[in-house]
């Protein structure tokens, strides 16, 4: 697919934001489109992995088998976590070149955490291949982060269960 390829970036506190990021895949894949997913912060066990996998123009790359809550971790697990997502993100570098839109799910959170550089995601998204479409997506994002995208989306929470005590769903946040 020829084109210049755009950077999507959905962030916020609302519900909604991986959500968009399966839609977009399961559009580009309708359309024809190699779709390179990749899940930072989450174990392989999210749902809707278990539908992308399904379809044939869409890979998921795998992330880590057991993915704890930030605040759980010790410095030593966020160090490796650290090096852990810093490798995959050159890996998915490497990887990337035949596809035709690459969703980076949670990756804003896994900056903001400190769990990857944001300039290395910056010298990445300024030497993308000209034609993939890159999907950002997490709750917070830097002004920086901002100016880069072309599609910014903010979601944002107006009532969600959660603020009753309601933990997450399997199907509906997960």
């Amino acid at each position: 697919m020829a084109g210049t390829g755009r950077i999507h970036v959905y962030y916020g506190d609302g519900k909604g934001k991986t959500t968009a990021a399966v839609g977009a895949a399961i559009r580009g894949a309708g359309s024809g489109m190699k779709v390179l997913f990749y899940q930072f912060l989450k174990d392989n066990s999210s749902s809707e992995r278990r539908v992308l996998e399904m379809i044939p123009l869409i890979t998921c790359l795998p992330g880590k088998d057991r993915v704890k809550f930030f605040k759980q971790l010790s410095q030593e697990e966020k160090k490796e976590l650290r090096r852990y997502y810093t490798k995959a993100l050159d890996e998915i570098v490497k990887f990337c070149s035949s596809f035709d839109l690459l969703i980076l799910d949670e990756i804003l959170d896994a900056v903001s955490l400190n769990l990857l550089s944001e300039e290395k995601v910056f010298r990445f998204l300024e030497h993308k291949p000209q034609g993939l479409e890159i999907i950002l997506t997490g709750h917070v994002i830097t002004e920086e982060m901002k100016a880069r995208g072309q599609y910014v989306t903010q979601m944002k929470k107006i009532k969600h269960p959660y603020d009753e005590g309601t933990t997450a769903r399997e199907g509906i946040e997960y």
